[in-house]
């Protein structure tokens, strides 16, 4: 595939993250093989194949001087900000590193798969100027947990400027979702025509979603640190118990707590209770 990348463009990778999670406090601070679950992810981030400048973005609150901390020990940038306005932490780390293009992968996503990013990158880059915005989860049909959005800097800006519902603010992209009439959007569905976004959770949110994520990386990760979602498709095929560890909640998700304001996002898309 013709990859169109313009020379100059610079992309910026920020990745939220902060100790302060009502359901698995400290969750990015859990052990992984030796190393924390953040750094875990970044080592994936690192992986892809476009060069990009990774930024962690946490809050002002003395609780996340730990996730600084361990940004220097990862060796990559922390930027602080408001604890709950998630887009302006966003914006203003973008706009810090210079951004041309910016995406957002949220830190609950140790297992994020980076030929996936590329895939959504390439989409982006094949289609010069025809999108403010690519996603692969408006809808998803990843297995949850290789979330990736995509928005040109302008974009984000926009929607800094403009959004003012709190939902818009501490999730960064529902602005954007919700005015189709004002951003030219596009979707990045998954090759196989499957949809596993409400079936297969690789993302991290309770206990049980952190004893699957590690039991993921204590079988893979030492025969093939870069393993793949197809390998953890494999592998919960072969080993049906690992998918059961965290099965109860998959389809849990936060859309579940604004149905009744997000106009793109239909009841199907989350379940209000695990199980």
């Amino acid at each position: 595939m013709l990859n169109t990348k313009v020379m100059g463009d610079r992309i910026v990778i920020v990745v939220q993250a902060r100790m302060s999670s009502s359901r698995l406090p400290g969750k990015v601070m859990l052990p992984l093989l030796g190393k924390s679950l953040l750094f875990r992810m970044m080592e994936r981030l690192k992986m892809i194949k476009h060069q990009a400048q990774l930024v962690i973005a946490t809050s002002l609150e003395k609780s996340d001087d730990i996730i600084e901390q361990e940004a220097a020990t990862i060796g990559v940038p922390c930027y602080r900000g408001n604890l709950n306005n998630l887009l302006d932490r966003h914006y203003q780390a973008a706009k810090l590193y210079d951004a041309d293009i910016v995406l957002k992968i949220p830190s609950d996503c140790p297992l994020i798969d980076p030929r996936i990013i590329d895939q959504v990158l390439d989409f982006y880059f094949d289609a010069p100027g025809q999108y403010d915005y690519v996603s692969n989860l408006h809808p998803a049909t990843f297995p949850d947990g290789n979330d990736v959005e995509i928005m040109t800097m302008d974009c984000l800006e926009k929607t800094w400027r403009e959004a003012t519902r709190i939902l818009e603010r501490e999730h960064t992209t529902p602005y954007i979702w919700e005015n189709p009439d004002r951003f030219k959007i596009g979707n990045v569905a998954w090759d196989t025509g499957n949809d596993y976004s409400m079936t297969h959770r690789f993302t991290i949110d309770y206990p049980a979603d952190y004893e699957f994520i590690k039991t993921v990386f204590e079988e893979l990760y030492p025969a093939k640190n870069d393993f793949s979602c197809d390998d953890i498709l494999r592998l919960l095929e072969k080993r049906p118990e690992i998918y059961d560890i965290n099965s109860a909640w998959s389809g849990v998700n936060w859309y579940r707590n604004h149905l009744n304001e997000l106009k793109t996002i239909s009841p199907e898309q989350t379940k209000t209770v695990a199980g």
